[in-house]
């Protein structure tokens, strides 16, 4: 990794740090930690829940899947308006007239205590296993790159994503969040460009390399519910994201944030849409990396999907771009760690904390709560 490219990674990693904790008076009282005081703007917040559909997972785990199937994966993504369309028209009211900043409050008046901790004990297990695999995921990719070891890595990265959470609370999670979004999108974009018009042949016989090899297919059509084609990809999505919109604390919290019901209902729309596009982005990218080194000689025999392209990043782009590209990466890993940390955070708080050990408990009480359960 070049001077260059470890300032660009470094100055951005610092930046979006300090830029986070610079929220702290927002984040002084529990309903500024949990809520960002409901009044931001939808726009912001849809480009936070994008944020959250993004991740080091969809960064490495999509282009290596288009190179090895072509766009199957595309089907899932599909989905997500249908998903969103529920979303405005059921869950975003419905949560926003409960006034309740967890989203399992309502489950214990709808069907009793037992469907609140089930809810809760569920999502808070599945944040767990998330976040480790991103940690894990966005080290794999930057060891290679910074000399350090993976352990290492997943270190810095949670220290450096648990201060500005703890410091800003969700309105720190929810500007970096739209921030990263862009550095995410725009480190696509290059490394796109950079394959069509630096490979070793034309742009357009790329394409047709692609193509002619399937990696542009989206599976096979026919309804076969025991085959990963199309709709069994597509019927899995729509489940996916009808629980995301419907139960998912990390989606639900930002309803809450929003400063109107139309804010909320455009911080979907938004946040849905926006992703068919960027994830057809980096299938695109997997898809163009087959036809890359299919005309450069082919990969080595041993390399997993999940690799192709961090070793496309170190091997092919030139100075300056890798650490845009980095930069990206590290974008897509934080923008899911600190709203796994904040959500897993408030529930701690509305659904053990309130609910059990001190329902008195004043705000700095529980703000001390929040402090120590987002660390």
């Amino acid at each position: 990794m070049s001077t260059i490219d470890l300032v660009i990674l470094v100055v951005y990693v610092v930046g979006v740090t300090i830029f986070g904790m610079s929220f702290a008076r927002e984040a002084s009282t529990p309903a500024g930690f949990t809520a960002a005081n409901r009044n931001l703007p939808g726009w912001l917040v849809g480009l936070s829940i994008f944020g959250t559909f993004l991740s080091s997972i969809s960064f490495l785990a999509l282009p290596g899947k288009a190179f090895t199937d072509g766009f199957a994966p595309f089907a899932f993504s599909l989905s997500l308006p249908l998903a969103a369309w529920a979303a405005v028209r059921w869950f975003a009211p419905l949560y926003r007239s409960t006034g309740d900043v967890s989203a399992y409050a309502y489950l214990e008046r709808r069907f009793g205590l037992w469907a609140r901790l089930y809810a809760m004990t569920c999502y808070l297990l599945t944040q767990v296993a998330r976040t480790g695999t991103i940690l894990y995921l966005v080290a794999l990719a930057l060891a290679p790159f910074t000399g350090w070891d993976v352990a290492t890595l997943i270190v810095v990265t949670g220290v450096l994503v648990t201060a500005y959470t703890v410091i800003g609370g969700i309105e720190a999670v929810i500007w970096t969040d739209a921030v990263q979004s862009v550095v995410l999108t725009l480190g696509a974009v290059v490394s796109l460009l950079y394959l069509l018009f630096a490979a070793p042949v034309g742009p357009w016989e790329m394409v047709a390399t692609a193509k002619e090899a399937g990696r542009f297919s989206l599976g096979s059509f026919a309804f076969d519910l025991t085959a990963a084609g199309f709709w069994t990809v597509f019927l899995y999505g729509l489940a996916i994201n009808l629980q995301n919109f419907g139960v998912d604390q990390s989606y639900v919290q930002r309803y809450v944030t929003a400063a109107s019901m139309a804010d909320a209902r455009r911080s979907i729309w938004l946040g849905g849409l926006l992703y068919l596009p960027v994830s057809a982005l980096f299938l695109l990218i997997g898809a163009l990396l087959y036809a890359w080194y299919a005309h450069a000689g082919g990969l080595p025999t041993d390399i997993t999907p999940d690799k192709i392209f961090p070793m496309f990043i170190a091997a092919e782009l030139p100075t300056g771009l890798v650490g845009i590209v980095l930069a990206a990466l590290f974008s897509a890993a934080l923008s899911s760690i600190d709203t796994s940390l904040n959500s897993s955070a408030t529930i701690l708080m509305s659904d053990v904390y309130l609910r059990f050990v001190r329902p008195d408990a004043d705000d700095r009480a529980t703000m001390r709560f929040l402090y120590g359960a987002s660390l």
